[in-house]
């Protein structure tokens, strides 16, 4: 009797559990189907919900192949959609159909920290990665004039890891794709091959993780995790230029993986014979290879961005908002996503469909292309340095020679004449000055123009390119 009750217990909990696990399923559907469309279309039939477990949800994926890509690419998403439709904090796990079984046998959440479910230690790399995006591949980018040699040649890398372009070095100003360049090399990398020792970090992070190393005298384990892996990509790599230190062990990094005919990927704000500081030997690597720039996107490459966008969040535009878009945000890829949002929000608060007419209300504050107010910060700081023969990120640099402060006053001065951003976004750009800096260098440049006719012949050259430009 006891254990004809028991097994009928046991059947209820597993009625239970299926139905639960249904549930969630359909929640999570819903709601990735919503937030994260390409996930949902693209990955999640190959998922399973399991159980939770000490706050922890696992997702069971039958192909080794694809639980490695989704455990490094997709990841976030799928907490985000967790954690909406539970309610709660729960931490996402995907896993094989053999480890959730054993899971399972065992009531345990998770393998132990740190190890491996075999027993083993995880591999050095896969810590402190940085997340890869899965919006962010080759099918979702944009390709035009400005970043066609930039996409061309990522493409060659994928194909020819460490043989085609290595280093392979992408340049050029804030929200023009380079970081969607790097994760699309990285995702396209790791489904031709999940097992690569691929490693995707910021710069800033490779010297946090330098002078950590340093101090805890584990400096065997850093150099065996960056100098052995088999594709290195690192992220605004201009930061390397703060400390001699760092340049030192990066350039032994960089020499390793090469001689061992490894792949390596950078991006930078600037050409490595730009950036302020950087030893010699350094630029020289890192032009050795291919440089390639992306530069701010024409127009009929801007309508493309925003029709791009607007597909990847299921909007439905009629076809004169991206062309209106395109003709109101001339800067980078980030405002024309930016102006996109709002445009959404507007049509979601007034619950009306996206016209021209609601699209023009969604932007009325925003300039006219063409209005002094669409020049960019990275244009003047362009612009100066080109017109005084310094390096471009000399200027945002900390030196106050003459050469270097005046450059330095008159960008601060275009920048608050021709923009809109306040005293204290003007100083952080400028080297992370506070805002009584600029104020000075704008009464200072205005007063030496009223005096010096040379001054304000540089000045009105300059603005005369900035609008060139524009």
């Amino acid at each position: 009797m006891t254990k004809a009750l028991g097994m009928a217990r046991n059947e209820t909990s597993l009625s239970k559990q299926h139905m639960l696990r249904s549930e969630l399923k359909a929640s999570l559907l819903v709601y990735l189907r919503s937030h994260h469309a390409d996930i949902c279309r693209h990955w999640f039939d190959l998922i399973e919900p399991s159980v939770i477990v000490d706050g922890v949800l696992r997702l069971v994926v039958q192909e080794p192949v694809q639980l490695k890509y989704l455990q490094r690419c997709c990841l976030p998403q799928f907490a985000e959609a967790a954690q909406a439709v539970t309610g709660c904090l729960v931490v996402v796990r995907f896993v094989s159909p053999t480890e959730d079984q054993q899971l399972v046998a065992s009531g345990r959440s998770l393998s132990a920290p740190g190890t491996a479910p075999d027993g083993g230690e995880l591999p050095s790399w896969l810590d402190e990665q940085m997340v890869i995006s899965p919006d962010y591949t080759f099918d979702s980018f944009v390709v035009g004039p400005g970043n066609q040699l930039a996409h061309a040649a990522a493409g060659a890398v994928v194909q020819q890891p460490g043989r085609a372009y290595s280093p392979f070095f992408i340049h050029g100003g804030v929200g023009l794709g380079k970081t969607h360049l790097l994760q699309s090399i990285c995702q396209a990398l790791l489904l031709e091959n999940p097992e690569m020792r691929l490693c995707y970090i910021s710069c800033n992070t490779f010297m946090d993780l330098f002078h950590e190393s340093v101090k805890a005298g584990r400096m065997a384990d850093f150099r065996n995790r960056f100098r052995t892996c088999d594709c290195l990509v690192i992220d605004d790599i201009h930061f390397l230029s703060k400390n001699e230190q760092t340049q030192e062990e990066f350039f032994h990094t960089f020499n390793a993986l090469h001689q061992l005919g490894r792949q390596i990927v950078l991006s930078s704000d600037a050409r490595p014979i730009d950036i302020p500081d950087l030893e010699e030997r350094l630029v020289s690597r890192f032009a050795a290879g291919l440089v390639a720039r992306v530069d701010k996107p024409c127009y009929e490459t801007r309508v493309a961005i925003v029709k791009a966008k607007a597909r990847l969040h299921q909007l439905d535009l009629p076809d004169d908002v991206p062309a209106y878009v395109a003709s109101k945000i001339d800067s980078n890829i980030r405002e024309l996503e930016g102006a996109l949002t709002r445009i959404r929000g507007v049509a979601m608060a007034n619950r009306a469909p996206i016209t021209l007419e609601l699209a023009k209300l969604a932007l009325q504050d925003e300039p006219t292309r063409g209005s002094s107010s669409t020049i960019t910060l990275h244009a003047i700081n362009e612009v100066v340095a080109r017109y005084y023969d310094v390096r471009l990120l000399e200027i945002l640099s900390k030196r106050r020679t003459t050469s270097i402060a005046r450059p330095r006053q008159v960008g601060m001065f275009l920048a608050r004449k021709h923009t809109r951003f306040s005293l204290e976004e003007i100083g952080g750009y400028f080297g992370g000055r506070d805002h009584t800096t600029v104020m000075h260098a704008v009464q200072k440049i205005t007063g030496l123009i009223a005096t010096s006719e040379q001054l304000a012949t540089d000045v009105t050259r300059i603005e005369q390119e900035l609008e060139r430009r524009g």
